[in-house]
């Protein structure tokens, strides 16, 4: 049996504010065995031991929105990229997401079951992922590409299913297509978006008898949760009155739709990176035309209406959407989530504890416990001191998924 002892150091578990000095974690082949002091542990014979020199340890962290498969969703790359080139250039993003310490995601769209195959079967480094294949969009939504110019910039193939659905009937058999493609969530755009060509990210999609019908279909899967990228305070009202159980984005939410979450329980993934860099990148004229008064416009009232949902009581947990910005920046999240009221420990369990139940998989990982996965970062700065540093690159010298170290620069 394999083990490894990972001893001298600060563990904070991600279970509220416990926090272990000079504590250790013994783990055997992919299990979390046993926690405590190094004289306190039954070490096997032949235990591998590193000793992390009274660094940090926490549990690996979770990223609830993420797009592993894309590069910035330019359009132009579907017309000009071959096929194989969105997976290898996937490949990078993964190592990179894995490196920078986030060791579970839940992927918003276009990471397919092969990805989840081969990424589970060892083949290449990537985080442990739960897909949603394909959104959900109306013609003329946020995941309608085509162009007034006549050309459809959709990216479909076997195993990725067409978006684009209207009416009842036509939502309920999408939905069917995409969970018979593998989706363990359902995504479905209830809004327009920020890099959409053809509307705005306050606008209104899909009637409510579309939106009963998709959650009507993933419950009757055995009850696979729903997911919806909204940014207008209908659409996430609507979305939160057909049972759907978490709203990403959040831009123009209210105090309705605020009131209306926090009595659903409906989780609440602000996606910071995303709004914050693309603010960025469209000021300094790095995004298409059609989106960039968008990006600018939308990132202050994206903050104060994320301070008037913490404020409310609203179940926020953390997630990117990397893949529309850079990949393996994601742990700025959550010095953002700090910037609206949370703490830093609170902001943690944004990212591990609360976003592995977002994820139901509350049993498995999210915490540092005995018997859970051994999904363990190991860092150089107190993040209770400074948050921020969780983002850099240098400050994450080890991380361990599964059981098996894929980074160790310590």
């Amino acid at each position: 049996m394999k083990s490894l002892l990972i001893t001298n150091g600060t563990i904070i578990s991600g279970n509220g504010n416990e926090i272990l000095q000079n504590g250790s974690i013994l783990i055997e082949n992919n299990i979390i065995k046993d926690i405590g002091s190094k004289n306190t542990l039954n070490i096997p014979e032949n235990c591998e031991i590193i000793d992390v020199e009274e660094s940090f340890i926490l549990p690996g962290f979770i990223d609830t929105h993420i797009h592993l498969m894309s590069n910035g969703f330019k359009m132009e790359d579907t017309m000009y990229n071959p096929l194989a080139l969105h997976f290898y250039q996937a490949l990078e993003n993964m190592k990179y997401t894995l490196e920078a310490g986030v060791t579970s995601v839940r992927d918003a769209g276009l990471a397919d079951i092969g990805v989840k195959k081969a990424s589970q079967m060892g083949l290449f480094p990537a985080p442990r992922m739960q897909i949603s294949v394909m959104p959900l969009s109306i013609s003329g939504g946020h995941f309608d590409f085509y162009l007034n110019s006549g050309f459809d910039m959709n990216l479909s193939y076997p195993g990725l299913p067409k978006s684009i659905c209207d009416g009842p009937d036509e939502v309920r058999k999408r939905s069917r297509e995409v969970l018979r493609a593998g989706a363990e969530v359902l995504k479905v755009m209830v809004t327009g978006g920020v890099m959409s060509a053809n509307d705005r990210p306050e606008f209104t999609q899909f009637t409510m008898g579309e939106l009963k019908a998709v959650v009507e279909e993933a419950q009757f899967r055995g009850g696979i949760n729903v997911m919806a990228h909204a940014h207008g305070a209908e659409g996430i009202k609507n979305a939160v009155k057909a049972g759907i159980y978490s709203i990403e984005h959040g831009t123009y939410v209210d105090k309705e739709a605020c009131h209306m979450m926090s009595e659903a329980g409906t989780y609440l993934v602000p996606t910071f990176v995303v709004t914050n860099l693309n603010r960025k990148k469209a000021l300094e004229g790095k995004l298409p035309e059609y989106s960039r008064k968008g990006a600018i416009e939308i990132a202050k009232v994206h903050k104060e209406n994320m301070e008037m949902a913490y404020d409310l009581g609203v179940n926020i947990v953390a997630g990117t959407d990397c893949g529309v910005v850079e990949h393996g920046v994601n742990l700025l999240e959550l010095s953002y989530l700090c910037e609206i009221g949370m703490e830093p420990m609170e902001s943690i369990q944004a990212a591990t504890k609360n976003a592995a139940k977002c994820l139901g998989w509350q049993d498995m990982v999210g915490t540092i416990e005995k018997e859970k996965f051994a999904d363990i970062v190991v860092v150089k700065k107190d993040p209770l001191d400074d948050i921020r540093s969780l983002s850099s690159k240098k400050n994450i010298l080890i991380v361990i998924k599964d059981g098996k170290i894929y980074k160790n620069i310590l």
